[in-house]
């Protein structure tokens, strides 16, 4: 495949993992593609760092930088869940999020989806596979919320 049709598939995948229209903000600029032997897209690289890796299961998982490119495009609460400062250092280490810590959560995310870590003033503290429905997050007083891929130690 070419650069453009790889270009327009990775959108593709976005915009139907993430929302309408976050594909071409996400992949937007100058992107370095990293195949598997079979040449297929594995992971997708911008100038300032990782945005994704493609699974195999035609899933994205986010990096940090691929985050930070999430939380510009959408408005809150889309694709994030919220914590405070209690566990916002322990979240940037790249712990896991626990369920009592969480402030505010996307109600449409579901298990598997992955998200952005976000303290309640906004900054990105890391990026994620969610392990519970929105709804439950918060409402639990025990469980993991959001299994840290990545922590955001700036």
């Amino acid at each position: 495949m070419s650069q453009p049709e790889d270009r327009e598939r990775l959108v593709r995948i976005a915009d139907y993992q993430f929302g309408h229209r976050v594909g071409e903000a996400l992949f937007a600029g100058d992107l370095r593609i990293e195949r598997s032997k079979s040449g297929r897209p594995r992971q997708v690289h911008a100038p300032e760092g990782r945005l994704v890796s493609l699974g195999a299961d035609g899933r994205f998982t986010l990096g940090t930088e691929g985050g930070r490119r999430l939380l510009g495009i959408g408005s809150a609460p889309a694709n994030r869940v919220v914590v405070g400062d209690e566990s916002e250092p322990f979240v940037r280490e790249g712990k896991n999020v626990f369920s009592k810590f969480v402030t505010e959560a996307d109600p449409e995310i579901r298990p598997g989806d992955e998200v952005c870590v976000v303290h309640e003033s906004g900054d990105l503290l890391a990026v994620g596979r969610v392990e519970l429905p929105a709804i439950a997050m918060g409402a639990f007083e025990t469980g993991v919320a959001v299994t840290v891929r990545e922590g955001c130690d700036d």
